[in-house]
């Protein structure tokens, strides 16, 4: 694997078209949708022969993920933001406050009971 195809390959990945969408119209109202692209790379090589002859190496990666981040909405010349919620952040952020807070409650509990 040639790791200037991979980069190659990595650069032609990251465009403007990954961000914005395509606008869709409806009426006089444009909406423009609008992703939120993160991506990666990687390489390798590898040489070296010892003292049995042998010698190599190899390498590769790439990583790409993109998540609705929301739309611009464009009506009468006015341009505004409406952004994606995302129920699964939301959700996982409430499991978090309530493990916090009943492991909040459960040293308090404790120490009271010490106490006595």
């Amino acid at each position: 694997m040639d790791i200037m195809k991979v980069v190659e390959q990595a650069k032609d990945a990251a465009t403007v078209k990954r961000v914005f969408g395509e606008p869709v119209q409806q009426g006089d109202v444009i909406v423009i949708p609008v992703a939120r692209v993160v991506q990666g790379g990687g390489g390798g090589d590898g040489r070296g022969k010892g003292e049995s002859g042998e010698g190599g190496g190899s390498g590769g990666g790439f990583g790409f993920s993109a998540t609705p981040a929301g739309v611009f909405v464009l009506k009468d010349g006015d341009v505004s933001w409406r952004p994606a919620v995302d129920v699964n952040r939301i959700v996982l952020g409430g499991q978090i406050v309530l493990i916090v807070a009943a492991l909040t409650v459960r040293s308090i509990l404790k120490k009271r009971r010490r106490r006595r």
